[in-house]
Order: structure tokens, then sequence, then C-alpha cells
């Protein structure tokens, strides 16, 4: 038990500690609501946009008409890795980290000997973990996740196919968090190039029920393209969204500590105060006494 004035230094540390957990709480919970209502926005777009695609792409790799439906040998691999500018966000950047080192060391850890696979880093964090790990140094981009715009995002993605189609990456995905809810984060790791149908559509034999209006071509020039902007811009936007939720209930938990550490500490204190004024009662009955005697 230390004394008075170490219990009560430490009470004032802690209470102003939960009063920076607090207000960061509250402001990641104002920016969670506008992220969350621009994922929920873009959603029903992207997956109906996905599920075209996966017809288009279907018809593009019989006739052999789009270079972002080439699926060739993964010689060469990118991973575009989504983390965070800043920290105190719980596992939100630490998941990440976890998914990117068990990918480079199972699926494609013959490119990573050869020295085949490369990494661009979206997020402070994530990079300076990485760099911790082994991993070589990366272009980041990290300015995507300042308020993330669809134009700055279109440029990466225009970059990413033009690599692509240049054959200086052979598979490009996307490792991200996907928004679930404010306590829930899944990392999701996505081809990203080349294009290729669903599973479902993939295995089916039977005729597609699209009209493609005005023809294929057109589709594959303007529709492919299009639909791979839509999906890195709403990867970033699901992790921004997660980023938020992860750090509000982070800093929840955080003050919820705090206040159960105020708790015992005052409880330590007011024990340390009681045997203090009982010490000092004895003192004073011995010396009364002893001058009785």
């Amino acid at each position: 038990m230390g004394s008075l004035k170490e219990i009560r230094q430490r009470i004032t540390s802690v209470k102003s500690t939960r009063q920076i957990t607090s207000a960061m709480k509250m402001v990641s919970a104002a920016k969670l609501k506008k992220a969350q209502d621009a994922i929920i926005q873009i959603r029903p777009y992207a997956a109906r946009l996905h599920q075209v695609i996966g017809h288009v792409s279907t018809a593009a790799e019989e006739n052999e008409i789009s270079p972002l439906t080439q699926n060739r040998e993964p010689q060469k691999v990118l991973l575009v890795v989504v983390s965070a500018n800043r920290g105190l966000c719980g596992g939100f950047n630490s998941n990440i980290v976890k998914a990117v080192i068990e990918l480079a060391s199972t699926r494609y850890a013959a490119q990573r000997e050869r020295g085949n696979l490369h990494m661009t880093i979206i997020g402070k964090k994530g990079g300076e973990v990485l760099k911790t790990k082994g991993f070589s140094s990366w272009p980041q981009n990290n300015d995507l996740l300042d308020k993330p715009a669809f134009i700055r995002s279109e440029k990466f993605a225009n970059q990413l196919m033009d690599q692509f189609i240049k054959g200086e990456y052979d598979r490009i995905e996307l490792i991200y968090n996907q928004f679930k809810n404010a306590a829930s984060q899944v990392v999701m790791v996505e081809p990203f190039l080349p294009v290729q149908p669903s599973a479902a559509e993939a295995g089916s034999r039977t005729e597609p029920f699209f009209i493609f209006e005005p023809d294929l071509d057109y589709l594959v020039t303007r529709l492919i393209p299009e639909a791979l902007r839509i999906q890195l811009h709403k990867s970033l936007l699901d992790s921004q969204a997660s980023e938020h939720g992860a750090r509000m209930t982070a800093m929840h938990q955080a003050t919820d500590n705090a206040t159960d550490m105020i708790r015992d500490l005052t409880l330590e204190y007011n024990k340390a105060r009681q045997a203090a004024i009982t010490s000092e009662i004895i003192e004073i009955v011995s010396g009364a006494e002893a001058l009785t005697s």
C-alpha cells in the first residue's frame, strides 16, 4: 500500500486519462456515424455491380477480349494492405498485420522467397509494424485514408490496373477490415486482379441470362474498370468505418477500466487514511497514558 500522497497522485492521473479516453470515444462515435452511412450506401451498388461483372468476366474470358480478366500464373504478386494512420484502436492494425504475415508465409511463400511478393501499404501503423517484422520497404499511400474521396482512390485503382496490364504483377489482392458493427470487424483477403467470376458462376454451365447492350466489348472497356474502382473505394470506406468502430470500442473499454481503477484506488486511499488516523489516535492515547502514569 502506497502513501496517501502517492495514491492521490495516481487517482488524479487516472482521472485525467479517463477524460481523454472519454473524449476520444465521443469523437470516434461521431466519425463512425458518417463513415457507417457512407459504407452502407455504397454496398448495394458495389454488390450488384460485382454480380454483373461476374457474368461479364465469364463471357470476356471465353472471348479473350479483356486484359483485366487474364488469369496468369502468379509469378509476381502485389498485396494492397489497408491499415490505419493512428493507433489506439484495439486489434484493428494487429489483425491486419497477422493476416499479411500468414498470407506471405503460406499462399505466397514461394513468391516471397524469390523476392516477387511486393506490398503497398495504406496506413502508417501497418507499415511501421510490418517493417519491424522483416518485410522490405514499399511505397505508402497514407493520404488515401484522410477523408477517403473517390477521385483519389480512382487514381490509385487506375495505377493498379496499369501495372497489371503491363505485366508488372500477375495477381493483386486487397487486405482490409470489413465493417460489421462498432464492436466487430472481419479481416478480408479479397482478389482484385485479375477479375474473376464468383465460384457459383464459374461452376455454372448454364447460359447467362444477361443481354449485353450495346455490346460486350463496350461493357468490358467501361464497366470492369469502373467496378474495380468501386471495389477499391469500398474497401477504403469499410476500413475507415472499422477503424472508427474499433477505436470507439477500445476507448469505451479504456474509460470503463479507468473508472474501475479509480474506484479501487479510492477504496485503497480510504483504507490508508483510516489506518493513518487510527495510528495517530493510538499515539495520542499512548502519550496521554504516559503523562498520567
